[in-house]
């Protein structure tokens, strides 16, 4: 009976009844006075009712080391959270039906309602409320009904049902004031304020919260009264007007400080945390973020230590921390999942997406947000739905999926109107604005960003109009309207100003530099820029600070203050280093952050050209090129050790550079063109596409557009007969560089012709004098990385194959990490040949079967078993297991398979030890890591998938298989550029292993093989022979030489 009377008190103090709790109390200290949590709980009713003849009678009052609202808020959260208070609460429930006691049995519902809506269970929070209401109407209980009502609007607005979410605290209100219950009031007005702000109408929700004020003041509540201004504070920071934010917040954590409230205090310090986010001084966030955390941790308050984790996960996100980002919204994960939370679990999946949307992981982005939508849906909750969908948005924007980001926008603007929530309905017009800016549709992006700024005027978000007026700019300034440009930009500085919003101010800044040097007025624009520099170092937006240094490098090299514009570009990718540092080894971020940040490399390289720094230039250009790769490569060859230690090491690359190596750097439509030699002094040519190709009306002159124009006049872009090798089927779509293969704009005009001799008279005509001997190495940029040199044709009509062997590398210092590495590091015997693994069981996502049997893949591998005399792995027998198993023990490797051009993976045999019925993706897909894992010691690679040497061009390179298997270890990688008639490709293999076995080094080898093909009848043509290329170094498989001799050998005897 004792454990049941606490729990009647606490449920009794919930609901404001608090002379009904001092009798519940009274009863327990009759049986046991020492109990401290009936002490606490008659305490606070006391103290409640106001009655001070009462207090000055009780004993307890004047005990030392009696309870303080902070202790009184430990015991009420004892009963307030978890399993363990739905377990009270039941008992409670079950005492009170035993007894009849009908009036106890609907507080009991009242308070499992309340339990169920801590843990997120919104659904059964409701069916107990609506029990609770049912009795109290029973009983012609109005306070009751009353609570019922107000109770009801809780769990419907943690749904995102806030038009239910205001008619139920309606009803509260309307009850509350026929009874005269002025804490039932207020705790209504502050329901409604609430909902109001979730809705997006922060001034209304201003509106109900003063009243709750002036209640609170009226009453002597000074929790209340702290709640008050808490809300208040929230409110105005929605609105953008974070000073104001700050000055409530700052009562609330008076108020919470004088009470003793530490609960009170730690949510202070959390929302004041959060305003100074807003402002941009995200120093001083954590900072309070850290205050909030330590009260937490105190006072054992599991949810606002996980808010706490979250909010400086944010933080640290803004500041471009993005590694700490992760491990705050980690924890915060773990603690919503401890305590059931699932609407904050939901949340912290959308925060985590959010992270590494910004770190350029979009697979892993995009599965966090899909996490965050199932979620949602599961409990009900429509805010939380259409948050989810407005983040994938986001995250495909990222990726450059305009369309398809445009796609969820709607998903999550329909959801905002249904529920009424204007800020959301803002948002989501903002956010296509944006995506149809991105796809050169200014206009409708003007239109939609018109609306965001209509919503925002309405409901008072300063903070949301100025991001419209930014928004407005930037596509006035793409129309070429400068002036309109800078009017909206002006309109976002002055509210950013005015609400204490420094990182809008410095946007804008920014926006309004970049439109002052478009008008060619410099001087402004260095202005501009340099206040934007000048706020990005206040609050240490590093990333920030970066692009307007970037900014300022371009603005002075237009005004020819090249040392400026050297000083302030090199500023600019040191601070972008510094950030890469942060990424520790996730090759896919570095990859994407490097794409971002391409400009500032260029300009520097360009710049330094410009002063006639051509060694410098390159060293610089060489810099910047391939820098996630060589981690890679680093990481298999020197076991993660940094192999350049200093400038010595770096310089030490250009001077040891292979003979004939030709560096391309490609800056929009030119190409310089570096040409060096071991121990000679390196040579630069440009060539300017112009020269050679006019543009087309309506689309700008691009090497992109070149290729594919190459592409499309030797027929490799139309289907061949090949057997598909690719693994877009298990994918949502086809890879980026298809969709820009099918969506680009015509390809420009070629003068001359053939673009085949066109391309040779650009890349390689201007530096053909330079070039000696027979062998020619291409770092090739950018676009010019799908190029099929070996086809390229001079002036006398030559193929460049028929001068030259030919290799690619990506970039010098891959080139040296191989020369550098140990001699025994790669193996020197034996091969590893995978054909046509058994794929028939894998389905995609609708349990549909997707990949093909390759034949001609089986036939290929074991008719090189035959020249090697090796026997392949086939079928069943080429299980992902089997081939980890062998690949660290082989100096060969050959794959005939299913491959993703993006993001190297290839698939194998399902596991057929597997655990599930229909194979995951474990089972079967060899990704890179696995590679890593496995410490692929291979000399040569050899990549026999569709287009295995083309991949997703970036300023890292072409991200595709052929690179992946070169940074897990391979000296050496054999690939394709397009996909390849099934047997012109089995006649290639033939002759090109038939030479390896020879011997011959695999250049040669390569150049024979193309040779027999274009000198045949039936595969002559350019798309039969020109796709080969070997990237990397140039190597030489003695094995199998010395094993056909010994078998030679053994037959004569």
């Amino acid at each position: 009976f004792l454990v049941l009377l606490p729990t009647g008190a606490a449920a009794c103090v919930e609901l404001k009844r608090f002379e009904e709790a001092i009798t519940w109390c009274d009863k327990g200290l009759a049986i046991n006075k020492n109990n401290r949590i009936l002490l606490s709980l008659r305490l606070q009713s006391v103290s409640e009712v106001g009655d001070k003849s009462m207090e000055e009678k009780d004993p307890i009052s004047h005990e030392p080391g009696s309870a303080s609202s902070g202790d009184f808020k430990k015991v009420i959260d004892l009963y307030n959270q978890g399993e363990e208070a739905i377990e009270y609460h039941n008992l409670y429930l079950k005492k009170a039906q035993e007894v009849g006691d009908k009036h106890g049995e609907g507080n009991a519902y009242g308070s499992l309602g309340n339990a169920y809506h801590r843990l997120g269970d919104f659904k059964k929070a409701i069916e107990y409320h609506n029990l609770h209401l049912k009795i109290a109407k029973e009983v012609g209980d109005k306070h009751g009904e009353g609570v019922a009502y107000g109770n009801l609007g809780n769990p419907y607005h943690s749904l995102g049902d806030f038009k239910k979410a205001i008619e139920y605290p309606n009803l509260h209100l309307k009850i509350a004031k026929e009874v005269g219950d002025k804490n039932g009031e207020g705790n209504a007005y502050g329901s409604l304020g609430n909902a109001y702000f979730s809705l997006g109408d922060f001034k209304k929700a201003i509106e109900y919260h003063n009243l709750i004020l002036k209640i609170d003041k009226e009453v002597g509540d000074k929790h209340g009264e702290g709640g008050a201004y808490c809300n208040l504070g929230n409110a105005y920071d929605r609105l953008g007007d974070f000073k104001k934010a700050i000055e409530y917040h700052n009562l609330h954590l008076k108020i919470a400080k004088e009470v003793g409230d530490k609960h009170g205090e730690g949510g202070a310090y959390g929302n004041l945390g959060n305003a100074y986010h807003s402002l941009g001084d995200f120093k001083k966030a954590i900072e309070y973020h850290n205050l909030h955390l330590k009260i937490a941790k105190e006072v054992g308050d599991k949810h606002g230590e996980g808010n706490a984790y979250g909010s400086l996960g944010n933080a640290y996100l803004s500041l471009g921390a993005f590694k700490k980002a992760i491990e705050y919204h980690n924890l915060h994960l773990k603690i919503a999942k401890e305590v059931g939370d699932k609407h904050g679990e939901g949340a912290t999946y959308g925060n985590l997406g959010n992270t590494y949307r910004r770190l350029g992981d979009f697979k892993k982005a995009k599965e966090y947000h899909d996490l965050h939508l199932k979620i949602a849906k599961e409990v009900g909750d429509k805010h939380g739905e259409g948050n989810a969908f407005g983040n994938l948005g986001n995250a495909f924007f990222s990726l450059g999926a305009f369309k398809k980001a445009i796609e969820y926008h709607n998903l999550h603007l329909i959801i905002a109107k249904e529920v009424g929530d204007k800020h959301g309905e803002g948002n989501a017009y903002g956010s296509l604005g944006n995506a149809y800016f991105s796809l050169g549709d200014f206009k409708k992006a003007i239109g939609y960003h018109n609306l965001h700024l209509k919503i925002a005027k309405e409901v008072g978000d300063k903070h949301g109009e100025g991001g419209a007026y930014g928004n407005l700019g930037n596509a006035y300034d793409r129309l070429g309207d400068f002036k309109k440009a800078i009017e909206y930009q002006n309109l976002h500085l002055k509210i950013a100003k005015e609400v204490g919003d420094k990182h809008g101010e410095g946007n804008a800044y920014g926006n309004l530099g970049n439109a002052y040097r478009r008008l060619g007025d410099f001087k402004k624009a260095i202005e501009y820029h340099n206040l934007d520099l000048k706020i990005a170092k206040e609050v240490g937006d590093k990333s920030s600070e970066a692009i307007a240094y970037c900014s300022l490098g371009l603005v002075f090299e237009l005004q020819g203050r090249l040392p400026k514009a050297v000083e302030h570009y090199q500023a600019s990718i040191n601070l972008f280093n510094s950030l890469r540092v942060l990424l520790i080894s996730k090759d896919e971020w570095k990859v994407n952050f490097r794409n971002q940040h391409q400009v500032a490399y260029t300009g520097l390289w360009r710049v330094l050209l410009e002063q006639g720094n051509v060694d410098e230039a390159l060293f610089v250009a060489e810099k910047g090129r391939a820098q996630a790769l060589t981690d890679l490569m680093e990481s298999s060859f020197c076991g993660g050790t940094s192999h350049h230690k200093g400038e010595d090491e770096d310089c030490a690359v250009l001077k040891n550079v292979p003979p004939n190596t030709v560096f391309q750097a490609v800056d929009k439509a030119n190409v310089y063109l570096w040409v060096g030699s071991e121990g000679k002094q390196v040579q630069l040519r440009q060539s300017k596409l112009k020269d050679f190709v006019s543009e087309n009306s309506g689309s700008s002159l691009s090497f992109e557009s070149f290729m594919l124009g190459v592409y499309t006049q030797l027929g490799v872009l139309s289907n061949v007969r090949c057997e598909n090798g690719s693994l877009d089927a298990l994918r949502e779509g086809r890879s980026k560089v298809d969709k820009k293969t099918k969506e680009a704009k015509p390809e420009p005009h070629i003068q001359q012709d053939g673009c085949l001799s066109t391309l040779y008279d650009i890349v390689m005509k201007p530096v053909a004098d330079l070039i000696e001997g027979d062998e020619l190495l291409i770092i090739p940029d950018g676009p010019l990385w799908i190029a099929p040199y070996a086809a390229l044709k001079d002036g006398n009509s030559k193929y460049l194959c028929e001068s030259f062997t030919i290799r690619v590398a990506p970039s010098l210092a891959s080139l040296r990490l191989i020369a550098d590495c140990p001699d025994d590091y790669h193996k020197s015997s034996d091969a590893l040949l995978v054909g046509d693994p058994w794929v028939s069981e894998v389905t995609n996502s609708e349990g549909e079967k997707v990949l093909e049997q390759l034949e001609y893949a089986k036939k290929e591998v074991e008719m090189i078993g035959n020249i090697l005399n090796i026997t392949p792995i086939t079928g069943r027998q080429a299980t992902k297991r089997e081939v980890l198993k062998r690949l660290s023990s082989v100096s060969l490797v050959h794959f005939a398979a299913h491959g993703c051009m993006v993001t190297g993976e290839i698939a194998l045999t399902p596991d057929p030890h597997r655990i599930s019925t229909v194979p995951t993706a474990e089972d079967y897909i060899l990704t890179i890591g696995d590679v890593l894992n496995a410490q692929l010691r291979a000399k040569l690679v050899v990549l026999s998938c569709c287009h295995s040497g083309r991949g997703e061009i970036k300023a890292e390179g072409v991200i595709g298989i052929a690179r992946a298997f070169m940074g897990a270890g391979a000296r050496s990688i054999v690939a394709s550029l397009w996909a390849i008639d099934d047997e012109a490709n089995l006649e290639f293999m033939k002759y090109f292993y038939q030479q390896l076995a020879g011997g011959k080094p695999a250049s040669e080898s390569l150049n024979l093989a193309m040779k027999s093909l274009r000198e045949s009848d039936k595969f002559c043509d350019i798309k039969h022979w020109a796709p080969y290329l070997l990237i990397g170094d140039d190597v030489t498989l003695d094995f199998i030489a010395k094993d056909r001799e010994n078998l030679n050998m053994k037959s004569h005897e």
